[in-house]
């Protein structure tokens, strides 16, 4: 298994940088914006080419295996059995567009729904994280999660947007945390902000919402890898499709668990 493994960790990290290199190419430029269902759910040409390039590296190796993805023409859902990739072309396509440079391009491979090997590409930040058999590195150089065990001297973030109709769960989200933690960040990026939890720069991050697997599940397996925590709302094990979402570093989990959990009173 571990170089079964390991073919995919190299595949995941070849096929993030070919869709970050799409996305970098564009980034600051005049770029053609379209709406999805709602108004700050965007979507540009580059998230769709990113994706082609990014599919098209994995195929190289893996032609037979399914893909999730999240522009057109990938599936949706994650396969329960078997093995899959799962990529997100320009995970914080809002900061893309806006000019920031939180945002990356994720590519996870699973077996059986759970993720084995990922890689995520932040081009604009100079960052690659990747996770294999080796455990999880950022630039090559191995992460751990934060050893701070007081809810008082942590930093936690509230992740994913929740849509004008539901600004009273992002309220409730934001209260919940400052009033529990030292600080707050927000960043628009899943992917990024659960790489953070990695990597020590944050202590957790926290949703109610149910969250697309090109979102999270990359994230998820850096989080776990860095010896972190990831559960449901229940406090059970996350899964790809689970409710709500909460990665800690495992030594406050029960705090940012009790903090996500009153999102919804």
């Amino acid at each position: 298994m571990s170089e079964a493994t390991s073919r995919r960790e190299a595949v995941a990290v070849r096929a993030a940088a070919a869709g970050a290199a799409v996305a970098a190419d564009s980034f600051r430029t005049d770029l053609e914006i379209e709406s999805k269902d709602r108004e700050t759910d965007v979507v540009t040409q580059v998230d769709r080419d990113a994706q082609e390039r990014v599919i098209e590296t994995i195929r190289e190796t893996f032609p037979d295996d399914r893909v999730v993805g999240e522009e057109e023409d990938a599936l949706k859902q994650v396969p329960e059995s078997g093995p899959a990739w799962i990529v997100d072309p320009i995970d914080g396509t809002n900061n893309y567009v806006d000019g920031s440079r939180a945002f990356g391009t994720a590519v996870a491979a699973v077996i059986d729904g759970e993720p084995v090997a990922a890689a995520f590409d932040c081009p604009a930040l100079g960052d690659v994280y990747r996770v294999g058999p080796d455990g999880i590195s950022r630039n090559d150089e191995s992460l751990s999660v934060s050893d701070c065990d007081d809810p008082a001297a942590a930093t936690v973030c509230p992740t994913f947007w929740w849509g004008r109709d539901r600004r009273d769960e992002y309220a409730a989200a934001t209260r919940a945390i400052v009033q529990r933690f030292d600080d707050m960040r927000r960043y628009g990026c899943a992917q990024l902000e659960l790489a953070m939890v990695a990597s020590g720069a944050l202590e957790g991050t926290l949703t109610n919402v149910r969250a697309n697997p090109w979102d999270t599940v990359a994230g998820v397996g850096m989080v776990r890898e860095a010896g972190g925590v990831v559960t449901d709302l229940s406090g059970e094990r996350w899964r790809h499709d689970s409710e709500g979402l909460v990665a800690s570093n495992g030594e406050i989990h029960d705090a940012v668990l009790a903090a996500a959990r009153e999102i919804d009173g």
